[in-house]
């Protein structure tokens, strides 16, 4: 289940899933997935501007492969239909060099969300430079802007 949908999901309180609390009066435990999470963590997913994903790779063949658009992983992203929600999002690759610029070793390059890839939750990113070859399995940070609704 990935952030949109736990915000969007009806949280209704009905007898079926609601559940008395055991051993101790003051802890309440419910089946509401956000009612069990901590506040803290659920502050920092509800006002974040961005969502962790991983690079998997470039678009490839077997023996062809194109580094101008590469293969990223959203966190919580499990289907095809969940990948709606972040086509036209802008994607950062954060890094780090080795000589300062501007009085900073910390670089960005940054691209587009332009479509999902297959039917697992991946999608397809273009960015102003291609990623370079170290950046397989690094972090990336998928805005949540610009707003498509």
């Amino acid at each position: 289940m990935n952030l949109y949908q736990l915000f969007t999901q009806d949280r209704s309180y009905t007898a079926n899933n609601f559940q008395e609390p055991f051993n101790s009066p003051s802890t309440t435990f419910t089946r509401d997935p956000i009612a069990n999470i901590s506040p803290t963590y659920l502050f920092h997913f509800a006002f974040s501007l961005y969502a962790k994903g991983r690079v998997l790779g470039f678009k490839r063949a077997k023996r062809n492969q194109r580094p101008d658009i590469s293969l990223v992983q959203i966190e919580g992203v499990k289907t095809a239909a969940d990948t709606e929600f972040y086509l036209g999002k802008r994607v950062a690759f954060v890094y780090r060099a080795k000589r300062e610029v501007n009085g900073s070793k910390i670089r960005c390059i940054w691209g587009r969300i332009t479509r999902a890839h297959g039917g697992s939750g991946a999608v397809k990113a273009r960015f102003r430079n291609n990623l370079p070859a170290k950046s397989f399995g690094a972090s990336v940070r998928v805005m949540m802007y610009p707003s498509r609704v």
